[in-house]
């Protein structure tokens, strides 16, 4: 029996139909990293992120949003049906036996959109240490151990199902700490000798305050004895007659 034209140019669109409306309702949405004024944004350990505000508004409230950070090479071939939890998913494994680490959940009530005013939207990735070898807690948000780079994602979860995601962020670098060795010995001869000139006044000024306090002592003994008044002498009074005059009688009249 002979097959309409169409037939065959039907069957792969349908499949591909129902692939499509069993897949993730992949986002636009793209994870960048904050723009916030006070710095910080990226350190040797972490990194801040803006919250995902309005990348989710078609799925549920009740929805659970996780962020995955993962290294590059895992990007392509990373699955959404590993949850969070698990040991291919645990922070502690990160990133040599594990690829990538998902963390920082919260339901999606907690990124309304539009963001209220004044209202501080960003997330700090890498900022508890109390949890970071304790395996028990594979979800830690434990501070990252490389400079990278690394990729993150939002992934939202109904349950275990995954219903929504974003895209994948471009790659993120952390800082490096410069090593000890590294440090211009210029810059080191410099501050031994700003160490050396201010260990010389700070003995002149000790020098100079001690005279001050000495001589300030001296001056004050001196004025004391200064002031004590000695004995009196007895002062001697003597009286002298004049013996060459003599009174005279009153004349007589």
């Amino acid at each position: 029996r002979p097959r309409r034209p169409g037939t065959r140019t039907m069957l792969p669109l349908l499949l591909l139909l129902l692939a499509t409306a069993h897949s993730l309702a992949d986002k636009q949405y793209v994870p960048t990293l904050a723009t916030s004024p006070l710095g910080g944004l990226k350190t040797t350990s972490t990194f801040v992120l803006e919250q995902p505000r309005c990348a989710f508004t078609k799925v549920q409230s009740d929805a659970v949003i996780w962020l995955v950070v993962a290294i590059p090479k895992a990007v392509a071939n990373f699955s959404n049906s590993v949850g969070p939890g698990t040991p291919e998913r645990a922070f502690q494994g990160f990133p040599t036996s594990t690829q990538a680490y998902m963390t920082l959940n919260t339901t999606l009530r907690n990124y309304p959109c539009p963001k209220p005013p004044g209202e501080t939207t960003v997330l700090r990735v890498g900022s508890e240490t109390s949890c970071a070898t304790d395996k028990m807690r594979p979800t830690c948000n434990g501070p990252l151990l490389s400079p990278g780079p690394y990729r993150v994602k939002f992934l939202a979860l109904n349950g275990s199902k995954p219903v929504a995601e974003t895209a994948w962020s471009k790659p993120i670098t952390l800082k490096t700490a410069l090593p000890s060795s590294s440090i211009p010995a210029t810059g080191g001869g410099r501050s031994t000798g700003m160490i050396a000139l201010t260990s010389i006044l700070s003995i002149l000024f000790a020098v100079l305050l001690a005279g001050l306090v000495a001589m300030l002592f001296f001056w004050g003994s001196h004025a004391r004895g200064s002031s004590t008044f000695s004995k009196p002498e007895a002062v001697t009074v003597r009286r002298y007659n004049t013996h060459h005059v003599y009174d005279q009688p009153a004349a007589r009249l």
